[in-house]
């Protein structure tokens, strides 16, 4: 059985707990064994007792504090990890997590650490300026919530998701195909249709419009956005409500094999 020593689990508190009073109490016994030869029996009894006792409270004592209080820090830290790199209304990761999560994903597969392959998509809600003039900024920041949702139950094992804009979301899926990827954009563009939205008892259908692209071979965030993003504005030219996804084959840039559904 393996235990958890990582710096927010118990077992890292124990350990260091237990390891840091044996060598307590080991070094007090090297200490005074200089004095055992010339100690009678009960002078030694006492000695060897102190010795062991004396570690065992205040070594114990001092390194459970202070671990328990690094596990504390720890937890402290990760906590914050987290909601640095998370948008506080729809608990995506933000602009800069998203983008960094991805950059290190291509630097990976440039390296042939990762599948060298992958797609990116940015999900833009169609005509939001529209659900917050005429239904206020809280059904709108409810309409924002209910699309960051179905998009994630769209997702499977790497993908991620994150708000980079006001009403624009971004997903990286890492190791798709073209065929994989195309089949979420569509998913994740039916599924919000389909949603129900209904504040104060009004239905007020969403769509969204995707733009997307499919890589396989070395690339760079930046290059993958700038074409993905170039769909969703013809996503959006061509009436909103639907996918325009670029498929770049082996061994070429973005900019090849083009496929757009209405």
């Amino acid at each position: 059985m393996q235990i958890d020593l990582s710096p927010t689990s118990w077992g890292r508190v124990v350990a260091v707990t237990v390891a840091g009073t044996v060598v307590c109490i080991a070094a007090a016994f090297f200490v005074d064994s200089f004095n055992f030869p010339y100690l009678s029996p009960e002078a030694l009894w006492r000695a060897q007792l102190t010795d062991l006792l004396l570690p065992l409270v205040l070594a114990s004592s001092f390194f459970f504090f202070l671990m328990w209080k690094m596990r504390q820090l720890a937890i402290a830290q990760k906590a914050l990890a987290i909601v640095a790199a998370t948008d506080s209304l729809t608990a995506v990761f933000n602009r800069g997590a998203f983008s960094m999560l991805v950059e290190a994903y291509l630097e990976q597969a440039r390296g042939h650490s990762v599948v060298n392959a992958g797609a990116l998509l940015i999900v833009d809600a169609d005509h939001f300026k529209s659900v917050n003039d005429h239904l206020g900024h809280d059904c709108g920041d409810q309409a924002l919530k209910l699309i960051a949702r179905t998009i994630q139950d769209q997702l499977h094992g790497a993908d991620i998701v994150g708000r980079i804009g006001g009403e624009e979301f971004a997903v990286f899926l890492p190791g798709a195909d073209r065929s994989q990827s195309w089949s979420v954009a569509e998913a994740i563009r039916r599924h919000i249709r389909e949603a129900e939205f209904s504040p104060g008892g009004r239905p007020c259908p969403l769509s969204v419009s995707i733009g997307g692209v499919a890589f396989s071979g070395p690339t760079t965030y930046a290059e993958i956005f700038v074409v993905a993003d170039k769909h969703l504005y013809r996503a959006k030219s061509n009436g909103r409500d639907q996918v325009s996804f670029e498929a770049a084959l082996p061994g070429n840039p973005p900019g090849g094999r083009l496929m757009t559904v209405h």
